[in-house]
């Protein structure tokens, strides 16, 4: 429906529907300070905040002399969304949907990218007597009646939602006016001859202009408007080039100018709290930042290259995360079952696949469950990626002598009753957590390996004896994390006969019809085809065959075997599934797995 078509239907909720648009003109005389007076109580009305916590928003606001709405967002009381929804309930003005924004720029020459950019504002519908102006401030009255005099027409308010405003502008208006506002700033403070990287307190210097504060802001808050899991930064002799992990993919994006090289990464060095003058040597730290009402944790590495230091930032959301098994796409049986080893007193469970397969995950899902008051519950991390409320973290710090295997002899003198390491990787390690298992503890673990029988085989490389293996080891989980097709545009496609052939289609179908699908791309999905991922399976849980085979040192071929015909679904099969369910592509199946088809 087009917008001048839907101008008529004024007494439709504007909150209630997003994807219909009645644009509605705000008073000349709206007096923000009114409509801010009436937005706590709106908000508290709806249920968004209570009493308490917009007591301490106001008190921020009037010690800081920021608005109300835009402390809100700062402390992570409100998200940018809900916000936006608040403040079109309040002007009685539509909320904005992304697909309301047009396909072209308009009047581009009348309207500079800089102005629209700062002023938040983007005209998304020309109808004959008025234009229809995207904002994320509808208070800004000066904005729109400027919008008004330079296209000498009436204008009227749509509210915008902050993320789904700048994606627009950076869609329609390609060139980023930051950076060149960036580069024409440093000019004044940095000549091209001056080596600045080489003066680490000049560097500092210039890491603390706010032109670099911004880049990196902006950088920072795209990654988690886009929910991109890392950030890399990679200095090269003409650029610094800049990409973003998206569903296990690495995307490049528009860098920043190559003169800021050193004063982005030194910019990024100082908000981890890291040595900006030390170059040579890795480094770790961590950033916790507030970005577009959330709370954000930034677990950043750097490392020296021939051309400079590459940094690379993980983004640690953890609303993006959810610890449910259902939402990680493990199936039903795969669930149950590792529920079931989960609940066990003693033991020990594994988790296995390799870097980047949600294995911690999929931990982080099962502690969840069993963090209660009657449980103590301890794990021992390198890094502690999200932060669970109830459970004990331990930060391993090998540079002081604290790692796995000492912390473990002391956590067992803590009287757990679960606990969790990062990762198995030294036989110290797993005799330590072999004992915890045998004297009535519940150990879970990662170890890196291909499959689930190929875990039994490392163990062993490790020097763990064959009989404890039997006697602590419950269950095996091997994982991988493959892309789901955008269902917004994915499109179905016949399954040719060889294709079902080669693959075992028919076999895993049973009766139902073979519909298989492929990528297309849209906006929804940033034109790849995917959106988010799930994770494909095998759960090994060890029998009286699998057991006398390890016991007869055998190999973890016929321990898979053996595990297969007593139930195991490999994990394969459990991709071909997923791709039977329209999830996603069998070539996406055969990139993680990397099976030899």
């Amino acid at each position: 429906m087009t917008l001048e078509a839907i101008a008529a239907t004024r007494t439709l909720d504007p909150i209630a529907t997003t994807a219909r648009l009645a644009p509605i003109a705000v008073p000349e005389q709206q007096n923000a300070d009114n409509a801010l007076a009436r937005l706590g109580p709106a908000l508290i009305e709806s249920g968004a905040l209570d009493q308490r916590t917009l007591e301490r928003a106001r008190r921020v606001a009037a010690e800081t002399g920021g608005r109300l709405d835009r402390v809100l967002t700062q402390l992570g009381l409100i998200s940018e969304r809900g916000l936006a929804e608040a403040l079109a309930r309040l002007v009685s003005a539509p909320l904005v949907a992304a697909a309301d924004y047009p396909d072209e720029p308009l009047f581009v020459d009348r309207l500079r990218p800089k102005f629209l950019r700062k002023a938040h504002a983007l005209p998304i519908a020309d109808q004959s007597d008025r234009v229809v102006l995207a904002m994320v401030d509808p208070l800004d009255v000066f904005a729109r009646d400027a919008v008004a005099a330079a296209l000498c027409r009436p204008v009227v308010i749509a509210v915008a939602v902050p993320i789904e405003l700048e994606a627009a502008l950076d869609r329609l208006y390609s060139e980023p006016v930051e950076a060149g506002d960036a580069e024409a700033m440093l000019d004044e403070v940095v000549s091209d001859a001056e080596p600045a990287e080489e003066d680490a307190e000049r560097l500092k210097d210039l890491a603390s202009e706010a032109p670099v504060i911004r880049l990196v802001n902006q950088m920072i808050a795209r990654a988690v408007e886009t929910h991109a899991s890392d950030v890399h930064l990679e200095p090269f002799p003409d650029r610094l080039r800049v990409r973003y992990r998206y569903d296990g993919v690495l995307h490049e994006v528009e860098p920043p100018p190559a003169r800021l090289q050193a004063a982005v990464i030194s910019r990024v060095k100082i908000m981890a709290r890291l040595d900006i003058a030390e170059r040579r040597l890795p480094q770790d730290g961590r950033i916790k930042l507030t970005v577009r009402g959330h709370e954000i944790d930034f677990r950043v590495s750097t490392m020296p290259a021939l051309y400079g230091e590459k940094v690379v930032l993980r983004v640690l959301d953890r609303t993006a995360v959810d610890f449910d098994y259902e939402k990680l796409g493990l199936p039903e049986d795969v669930r149950e079952g590792l529920e079931r080893a989960f609940e066990l007193p003693n033991g020990m469970v594994l988790v296995t696949g390799p870097t980047g397969s949600g294995k911690t995950t999929t931990l982080y899902t099962g502690l969840t469950k069993l963090n209660t008051i009657e449980r103590n519950v301890v794990t021992v991390e390198d890094p502690i990626e999200y932060q669970l409320t109830g459970i004990n973290q331990i930060q391993v710090r090998p540079q002081i002598g604290l790692n796995f295997a000492t912390l473990l002899r002391s956590i067992l003198r803590q009287d757990p009753d679960v606990i969790m390491i990062g990762e198995i990787r030294d036989l110290e390690t797993v005799q330590i957590a072999v004992q915890a298992a045998l004297t009535g503890h519940l150990v879970l673990s990662t170890v890196h390996t291909n499959s689930a029988a190929a875990t039994m085989t490392r163990l062993r490389d490790m020097g763990l004896e064959d009989y404890l293996m039997t006697a602590t080891l419950k269950a095996v989980l091997a994982q991988r994390l493959v892309r789901r097709l955008c269902h917004n545009c994915r499109e179905p496609e016949a399954a040719p006969a060889p294709l079902r052939e080669r693959f075992g289609l028919d076999r895993l179908a049973g009766n139902r019809p073979i519909t298989l699908y492929h990528p297309r791309g849209c906006p929804e999905c940033r034109g790849t085809g995917f959106r988010g991922r799930r994770a494909i399976a095998e759960l090994l849980i060890p029998n009286r065959a699998t057991d006398r085979l390890i016991l007869e040192g055998a190999d973890d071929s016929m321990i898979e075997r053996a595990a297969v015909e007593g139930g195991m679904r490999p994990i394969f099969d459990s991709g071909m599934l997923a791709v039977l369910d329209g999830d996603t592509t069998i070539e996406e199946v055969v990139r993680c797995i990397r099976a030899d088809v």
